[in-house]
């Protein structure tokens, strides 16, 4: 009977569904977005000046820190972020197993060593619980991911980071405007890193990042960390990087910016309808949020109990429904990063199995999230 479903002719009458849409919001911005680039090209200011000072001073306020830094992507914010704590050769660093690789990828591109813990079954998020066993000598930092848009466990990691000495970096790349227990991602460990990846809540026109923090010497360091070890020409410091904010992103993330809360209860509103949809289908876990976290929804992901992963994406793509997956693989079951696979991660491995990702983005219809739901109980109720 299964097989009969997957087979029958898609509904062409039905709507179509984008796992995300990037068109649609830069329509509607294509006016405000030529000006700042007419107003770039007639001042020729590209790299620093104006537009990156006042977008580091609205995102702060945003993010209710005193500093913001603008760098140039959200993996080189978190090496630099890294690096400007003093993380690097022998050191190891906390982190979980479920995340996207650049999470890990900085640690090492610090000199630094990723130390894998498993998830927690609910959030998906690290299990904080797991962290204690493993420190060692060599521990300095926790790095908390704020996964899929919701705030780890924030005061489980404080107080783990205060009773060992330990520096929390929040990876907010996914989190931008998310709240735990009132404070927003990114203002609660020492320093916290940011994505302006096209995708994400916040999205620049092209790639950029930030790092921010309410700590006066972590700013002063990342600032000169991006800028060739200086905070001014033929200045240097420190041995440095060039991963400056372009003034056309910056300038441009400062008008999406006062765009962003709108959009992000335009998520959440997407978020509830799904949950009231699939609550009745057993067989689909939604997210979980504890009490006191406020998600942002950068991704809607479900875990199936039953069936097979690979038919149900092609059952939906067959009728018009695009997914995702992520991560198909914990990080340290990746070639890249198996000499790192030193503690087992049961959670992060069976869950890799069996999560999807559905179509999650502001401009989103309901009747596009009541069709993929639709579907959804259709193929759960015949496996």
């Amino acid at each position: 009977m299964a097989e009969q479903i997957v087979k029958e002719a898609p509904n062409r009458t039905a709507p179509t569904v984008p796992f995300m849409d990037l068109v649609s919001e830069h329509q509607r911005l294509r006016d405000e977005l030529r000006q700042i680039w007419d107003g770039l090209l007639d001042t020729a200011a590209f790299v620093g000046g104006p537009q990156v000072d006042q977008f580091e001073r609205s995102f702060a306020e945003f993010c209710e820190v005193k500093h913001a830094i603008g760098v140039a992507n959200g993996t080189d914010a978190l090496v630099l972020a890294l690096k400007a704590l003093g993380v690097g050769r022998n050191d190891e660093v906390i982190v979980p197993a479920n995340t996207f690789v650049a999470t890990a990828e900085a640690i090492v591109h610090s000199g630094a060593k990723p130390v894998f813990v498993d998830i927690d079954p609910r959030t998906y998020n690290i299990d904080a619980c797991q962290i204690e066993r493993h420190l060692t000598r060599q521990t300095r930092a926790i790095i908390p991911v704020h996964l899929y848009g919701q705030p780890a466990d924030m005061d489980a990691v404080l107080a783990i980071a205060r009773r060992h000495g330990l520096k929390v970096i929040e990876d907010s790349a996914q989190a931008h405007g998310a709240r735990y227990r009132g404070q927003r991602a990114g203002s609660i460990g020492d320093v916290a890193c940011f994505s302006f990846y096209p995708a994400k809540n916040l999205g620049a026109c092209g790639d950029a990042g930030a790092v921010v923090t309410n700590d006066d010497d972590t700013a002063t360091a990342v600032r000169r960390l991006r800028d060739h070890g200086g905070l001014k020409k033929y200045e240097h410091h420190s041995i440095g990087y060039n991963s400056r904010l372009d003034s056309l992103q910056a300038a441009v993330l400062h008008r999406k910016l006062r765009y962003l809360e709108r959009r992000n209860e335009m998520r959440r509103r997407h978020a509830e309808t799904y949950n009231e949809l699939l609550a009745s289908i057993p067989a689909i876990v939604t997210p979980f949020v504890p009490g006191g976290v406020e998600s942002v929804y950068h991704l809607y992901v479900v875990r199936l109990e039953k069936g097979n992963r690979s038919d149900l994406q092609r059952y939906l793509q067959e009728r018009g429904v695009q997914t995702g997956i992520h991560y198909p693989a914990p990080i340290p079951c990746t070639p890249a990063f198996a000499r790192f696979n030193v503690h087992a991660c049961p959670v992060a491995e069976q869950y890799a199995a069996t999560i999807l990702s559905l179509p999650m983005f502001p401009d989103m219809e309901e009747r596009q999230v009541e069709y993929v739901a639709k579907l959804l109980s259709d193929y759960m109720e015949v496996i």
